[in-house]
């Protein structure tokens, strides 16, 4: 009996926290065992049975996870992966240690580390989070996680902006991937990674500190198939046709009535959060593909085999569920009563990545004689047109995306930051007159070939920015060997993003601060 992952928590409530982790077998036992007398525990069948002084035993829920795979020579097969779930509730005020068991039909016994549980922080507690995106197996997460969680010390939470793993329905992108840096191996302490001397583990940090995710395009996969690859499947997206399932057999809290684990809204301390449902199909830029501005010149009177550009999963424009609940939330008096409030979401209509073109709205199909191509009227673009105009209205402070895989940042006219933050080893680059760099798009005035496409100046980071041979400081940050973290301290009403150069090793550096 083996544990796939140390234990992750989920969506603290007032005296409970929901605990989560993953085995191949379903076992026989699964419990959290929590107290002060866990970390010095010799024997786990006592404390299972209720005879360990000082150890609580809550007992979990487990629930298969039914679509997961793995690929193999002849399609993907079947991962025996099982979820335990357990809700720890009638918790003090102070951190409780924790472990968690998981006993097999034959006796064998799986036990995980030393970790801390609480409830959730009286609203109005000051609280330090973690802010992150776009892992996806990328080279410099396991040192990431590691220096951020030596950095930061006590962590309150995680806002993860989407973007965990390549393929959601692939087992060994959560657990165990070859390169050592599956998500749950990161975020666990259990990766592997070496750069300038130093091997990197990663840390244990959501065993401790509760994560927050938001959907991003890789945590939604197309049509299922029992012969074509993991990866096909993936791309394999049409309208009518995608799942999240276990994206919310994974996480399925934080939730709304409306939107369940797809979006949400919560106060953590004294900073309300809300997660939104808003990402698109990522689909090729270049012509002759089955792409983001139209399909191959063969599939023009085949439609069964049209990708249908970069459509949106799931409405988020005025009049959508996802909108309305938006509002409501940013309305409600513990949005108000909050110090700061921040949004979440993959998508991010204000940056300098590749991905912040075409706009984020429903691609207008037009159908020739010898050609379908797709247009993307900026004008449209849901976010900048209808969401920023709520964002404002409401006071939100922090607008936190993903998706393109660097560090920027804006400021708009109405005082709101947005803020992408990832930059892991998988960077796309930055498109932005100082790099030189231009987007793959059609010509005119819808598709922006560098700068944000919002028509924002991104800031230049205001302690350490790097820059150019010449001096010129650069406002991003998009390197494949400088890695970046950035931590929420709403104590000191700050956003601190730091950076480390894994090529050469040295200290961690505070290169950009921004008050709420």
């Amino acid at each position: 009996m083996d544990l796939l992952c140390e234990p992750y928590l989920l969506d603290p409530q007032p005296g409970s926290v929901t605990v989560v982790w993953h085995t191949a077998e379903p076992g026989t036992v699964n419990a959290v065992l929590a107290g002060v007398a866990v970390a010095t525990l010799t024997d786990v069948s006592a404390a299972v049975d209720g005879r360990a002084p000082g150890v609580r035993v809550v007992r979990a829920e487990t629930l298969p996870m039914a679509r997961m795979r793995d690929d193999s020579p002849g399609g993907p097969h079947a991962r025996p992966v099982h979820r335990q779930l357990a809700v720890v509730t009638d918790l003090p005020d102070a951190r409780t240690p924790y472990r968690v068991v998981s006993i097999s039909s034959t006796g064998d016994v799986a036990l995980s580390g030393t970790h801390t549980l609480r409830g959730a922080l009286p609203a109005g507690a000051p609280v330090r989070l973690l802010l992150t995106s776009d892992h996806q197996l990328g080279p410099m997460v396991p040192a990431n996680l590691e220096l951020a969680a030596e950095t930061a010390g006590e962590l309150d939470g995680v806002l993860f902006a989407g973007d965990m793993i390549n393929v959601v329905d692939r087992a060994a992108d959560w657990f165990d991937h070859e390169n050592g840096r599956a998500f749950f191996a990161g975020f666990g302490g259990r990766a592997s990674w070496t750069a300038a001397g130093r091997t990197f583990t990663g840390a244990p940090i959501i065993s401790s500190a509760p994560l927050y995710p938001t959907i991003g395009n890789h945590e939604v996969i197309g049509r299922w198939s029992e012969t074509e690859t993991l990866d096909f499947q993936f791309h394999d997206a049409v309208p009518d046709d995608w799942d999240v399932s276990t994206y919310e057999a994974m996480f399925p809290v934080p939730a709304s009535d409306t939107g369940g684990p797809r979006w949400w809204a919560r106060t953590i301390g004294d900073v309300f959060v809300v997660s939104l449902f808003g990402t698109e199909i990522w689909r090729p830029e270049r012509p002759g593909t089955r792409g983001t501005y139209g399909e191959r010149t063969a599939d023009r009177d085949a439609p069964e085999r049209w990708g249908h550009g970069r459509f949106i999963f799931a409405p988020i424009g005025k009049g959508s569920p996802q909108y309305t609940f938006l509002v409501s939330a940013l309305a409600s008096e513990e949005a108000r009563n909050a110090a700061y409030r921040v949004v979440m979401f993959h998508h991010p209509s204000h940056g300098l990545g590749f991905n912040s073109v075409p706009a984020y709205t429903d691609p207008v199909p037009v159908v020739t004689a010898d050609e379908v191509r797709y247009e993307y009227p900026l004008a449209d673009d849901y976010i900048l047109r209808d969401l920023a105009p709520v964002f404002s209205a409401y006071y939100v402070n922090l607008v936190l995306n993903g998706h393109s895989h660097l560090w920027a940042r804006f400021r708009d006219a109405a005082g709101v930051n947005w803020l992408e933050t990832s930059n892991v080893g998988n960077t796309w680059g930055a498109y932005h007159k100082l790099s030189g760099e231009s987007r793959i798009a059609p010509d005119g005035p819808d598709y922006v070939l560098q700068g944000d496409p919002g028509g924002l100046e991104p800031i230049v980071p205001t302690v350490a920015p790097l820059t150019t041979v010449d001096g010129t400081a650069l406002p991003f940050v998009a390197s494949h060997e400088i890695t970046v973290f950035t931590l929420l301290d709403s104590a000191a009403g700050v956003v601190r993003s730091y950076r480390y150069d894994t090529a050469n090793g040295g200290d961690v550096t505070l290169f950009d601060e921004f008050p709420l």
